[in-house]
């Protein structure tokens, strides 16, 4: 059961938390939570944590479950939460599912089973509805990923709107990660109230004017002062302060995703807070070479990325 009532639900700029870890190559729960409070310190509105910019895939469902809990431990609001739960394996979506409902999570944000490719709609409706019904909790809020091109399983606006006919309380939105802008702001249009959010705060802007619930994005990792920046123009009723704010905000996403996103992301950590151990990564996720990281670096230092005080 859940540890508390309904959470509202989420909106706005949502980081995809980096998953930290120690020179054993073990998570760092001290280390994961201040860069959660960091996040949230400058203008995150919520915490995706174990998607793939968490690395979710290279950690076990017994360590994924603890990170969540040493994150509440820590004095993370669980309602700023919303957990990365899909696996291909229904008992272990179950189990992570049931953990983020525990913690109090706004959510959980879940993947379809991704290793078998070419499955049917039918198939992926199953895979939802079996970890729906197990979890068996009223609370429970879902937030589908769509990521066609790691995962290879496409969700499709007919399996939404299968979904939302069978679950109309319980789905209630999506991280678009397609890297299509048509696809989210039909989507938006489609299903009204189903919250739509880009994985790129690139269309962010973009995505809250055609009616979409905002961003969940790795470079919110190093943005989220840009982002929020975004959001607070647009609520001000400022449009040309939000556009000139988006179009700093899309140079800063340009030049760090022309090098492989979570390395660059953790170079950039490393480098501004002085500790090296940002650097670590679970195989098989490698270091920049020396080369990448100059080039990285030269790239940032043309554009306006505060981070002042990183984690």
């Amino acid at each position: 059961m859940s540890a508390a009532g309904e959470s509202a639900p989420m909106s706005g700029v949502l980081a995809a938390v980096l998953s930290p870890f120690a020179a054993g190559l073990e998570p760092d729960h001290a280390r994961h939570a201040r860069h959660c409070r960091w996040l949230l310190a400058r203008g995150c509105d919520g915490l995706a944590i174990h998607g793939t910019t968490g690395e979710a895939n290279s950690l076990s469902v017994g360590e994924r479950i603890e990170a969540l809990h040493a994150l509440v431990a820590a004095g993370i609001d669980g309602g700023r939460i919303v957990a990365g739960t899909g696996c291909c394996a229904i008992p272990d979506s179950v189990a992570l599912t049931r953990a983020a409902l525990e913690i109090g999570a706004a959510g959980a944000l879940m993947l379809p089973p991704f290793y078998y490719k070419n499955v049917r709609d039918e198939g992926v409706f199953a895979a939802y509805s079996e970890v729906i019904q197990r979890v068996g909790d009223g609370a429970l809020k879902v937030y589908l990923y769509h990521f066609p091109s790691l995962s290879g399983v496409a969700i499709t606006p007919t399996l939404i709107e299968r979904l939302l006919a069978a679950y109309p309380d319980t789905v209630v939105g999506i991280k678009d990660s397609s890297g299509d802008f048509d696809n989210m702001k039909a989507m938006a249009a489609r299903f009204p109230g189903f919250r739509v959010f880009t994985g790129s705060e690139r269309w962010l802007l973009d995505c809250l004017e055609a009616g979409g619930a905002g961003t969940i994005s790795a470079t919110v990792n190093v943005t989220s002062a840009q982002a929020a920046a975004v959001t607070a123009a647009r609520t001000a009723g400022d449009a040309d302060a939000a556009r000139e704010r988006q179009r700093r905000l899309a140079a800063s996403r340009a030049a760090i995703e022309a090098f492989p996103m979570v390395p660059a992301l953790k170079a950039i950590l490393a480098r501004h807070s002085g500790e090296a151990d940002w650097l670590a990564l679970r195989p098989p996720l490698t270091a920049l070479t020396d080369a990448q990281r100059r080039a990285l670096f030269e790239s940032l230092d043309g554009i306006e990325l505060d981070l002042a005080e990183a984690a």
